[in-house]
Formats: structure tokens, C-alpha cells, sequence
């Protein structure tokens, strides 16, 4: 459920921030976009049911709450509550109030202005919260595991995601004559650059990572890739890997590539599963027994839950909005 809730909450996040980013930096083509990618935060929600769900059973979805010795004061059930509640609750007043400026910014000057200034606050606060997010669900699941860059890893991972799934979204609703304005077909090719430079980023931030933990050669800093490489969750570290970087790059690096539709759909649907393989690689690898995904009942009947519920958010957002027929 952790990898669900991550994957759902950085989709609310990044389609608010993408919108932010495109108007910070003048884009002519947010127009065409922006409404459609800030519906994504409908499923703001529905991720904080999943992080309440996930902070009940905090015993289970923490395992540094069964070991029995000093840890460091961040690896502290009731303290991560307390800034991961308030962290969602301001972050969702900040994010909505641009959605809010975002719909009026077009009415006077004075909205124009008052809509720039809340989207200058937007990149400081997805890294914020991001960076807080990947520490408690992701890098400090292994206690006195630390890596400087490794926020900075799981954000850039996250909104590539959010690109990929936004690409294969838009790609549908263009197929089936779904959206209420038509888009340009310069739209895709687009987010295929953008892709292109997030799998880039990606590669470069992993393998940075990667090698200052090898260079230290530290058991408390290299175990953890070790238990992955080569360990039972070899088979999912290199497929996430494969998926992410090794198919992407070399197809998304061809101008030609970037202007089929079909190709840039079939690239996003295997960074979307690789960035589900890497968040339950990363997590998973810190329990004390094995489990693959998708091996029981739960994981599959969990997973078709919450993603059949925000495929119903979102598409019920963007037709309330009036974006699809």
C-alpha cells in the first residue's frame, strides 16, 4: 500500500507543479495543458485517506518500530504523524489556492500578479514536502541509512512518472475524441523532450548516488544496494533499471521517436512501471522477509482499489471542469 500511496500522491503533486513550472517559465503551450494536468489533484484525497491508513498500521508500514534499540530522533512514530499530517494539510492549501488563482488569472492584472506570486511558492514547496515524504517512506525505513541526494533521486523519479502518465492520458482522450478543446500535436512530442531529460536526470542522480555509497564503501551505507543488486530483489533492481533508462534513452534520444505518438506512449508505459517496480524495490527491500508484488490476494485486490478509484477521481474532475466529454 506504501508504493500505492506514493504513486498517487506525487500525481496530485506534480500535475500542480508541472502547471507551475510551464507559466513560471512563459511556456505558450500551458494554455493547452494546464487545466488538465492540475485536475491530477483530485486525487490529493484520496492520498491522504491512504497516508492515514498507512499511519494507523504504522506498525506495519514502519519496521524501525520493531527494533529494539536507540534510533535516530526523525524514526519516531507519533513525530512523523504530527509533520506528515500538517506537511499534507498546508501543502493542500497552497496548492489549492493556485488551482483556485490558476482558473481567475486571466480577469484583471491584479490576479495575473497575485496567481505569479503563489507560483513562485509551488517548486519550494513540492521539495520540500517531497523531500520530507521520500525520508519517511522511503530512506529512513532502514535507520541510520542516509544518502545527501536521495530526496532529490525520488522527486525527479516521481514527476518523470507523472510525465509518462500524463503522456499516456492525454494520447487516450486524443484518440477517443474525448477532449472538449482540441490539442495540438505538438503536445506530445513536448513531453517527449521532457521525458527524455527526466530519464537523463534520473540516470545521472541515481548513478551519483550509486557511487559515492560505493566509493565510501561503508557497510551501514552499501548494504542496502547489495541486498538489491544481488540479493532476492535482484531480478526487480535491474528490471526497473532496464525499464527506466536502458529502453527509454536510446529510443526518446531520436528526434524521430519524439514525434510518433505510439512510440512515446509505449516509452512512458515502461517508465510508469518501472517507477512502480523502483518505489517497491527501494521499500520492500527494508522489511526483514521477502515478498514479491503482486504474490497474494491483498496486493492485487489493494492495488485495483486505489487505482480504480482515482481513475474515477480524475475523470470525474476533468469532466466537472468540463475538460472531456
Amino acid at each position: 500500500m506504501t508504493v500505492d500511496f506514493l504513486i498517487v500522491l506525487h500525481l496530485a503533486l506534480a500535475g500542480v507543479s508541472l502547471a507551475a513550472l510551464l507559466h513560471l517559465v512563459s511556456a505558450k503551450w500551458r494554455f493547452e495543458v494546464r487545466f488538465l494536468s492540475v485536475s491530477f489533484f483530485s486525487l490529493y484525497p484520496l492520498a491522504f485517506v491512504l497516508l492515514l491508513v498507512l499511519l494507523f498500521g504504522g506498525h506495519m508500514t514502519f519496521p524501525w518500530t520493531n527494533i529494539h534499540e536507540d534510533l535516530p530522533r526523525w524514526n519516531n512514530l507519533g513525530f512523523l504523524a504530527a509533520r506528515e499530517i500538517l506537511g499534507f494539510l498546508l501543502v493542500g492549501v497552497v496548492y489549492g489556492l493556485f488551482i483556485k488563482l490558476q482558473a481567475r488569472s486571466a480577469r484583471s492584472p491584479d490576479d495575473m500578479v497575485n496567481f505569479r506570486n503563489i507560483a513562485i511558492c509551488i517548486p519550494f514547496v513540492h521539495v520540500l514536502f517531497c523531500t520530507m515524504v521520500a525520508w519517511d517512506f522511503e530512506m529512513t525505513l532502514k535507520p541510520f541509512w542516509e544518502s545527501p541526494i536521495y530526496a532529490l533521486y525520488h522527486f525527479v523519479s516521481m514527476f518523470g512518472m507523472f510525465l509518462a502518465v500524463f503522456v499516456v492520458v492525454v494520447a487516450a482522450l486524443r484518440r477517443s475524441h474525448k477532449l472538449a478543446k482540441p490539442m495540438g500535436d505538438h503536445i506530445p512530442n513536448y513531453f517527449a523532450q521532457m521525458l527524455l531529460a527526466f530519464t537523463i536526470l534520473w540516470v545521472y542522480f541515481f548513478f551519483s548516488q550509486y557511487l559515492v555509497l560505493w566509493y565510501g564503501n561503508l557497510a551501514e551505507e552499501t548494504d542496502r544496494f547489495f541486498q538489491m543488486q544481488d540479493g532476492p530483489y535482484s531480478v526487480l533492481f535491474w528490471s526497473f533499471f532496464v525499464l527506466k533508462f536502458v529502453i527509454p534513452f536510446p529510443v526518446l534520444v531520436f528526434p524521430s521517436c519524439r514525434h510518433n505518438v505510439k512510440v512515446i506512449v509505449a516509452m512512458a508505459a515502461s517508465i510508469i512501471l518501472g517507477t512502480w517496480i523502483e518505489r517497491y524495490t527501494w521499500i520492500s527491500g527494508t522489511y526483514p522477509s521477502e515478498h514479491m508484488p503482486m504474490t497474494s490476494l491483498f496486493d492485487v485486490v489493494v492495488t485495483a482499489i486505489v487505482f480504480g478509484v482515482g481513475f474515477v477521481i480524475v475523470r470525474s474532475a476533468m469532466r466537472r471542469c468540463n475538460l472531456i466529454t
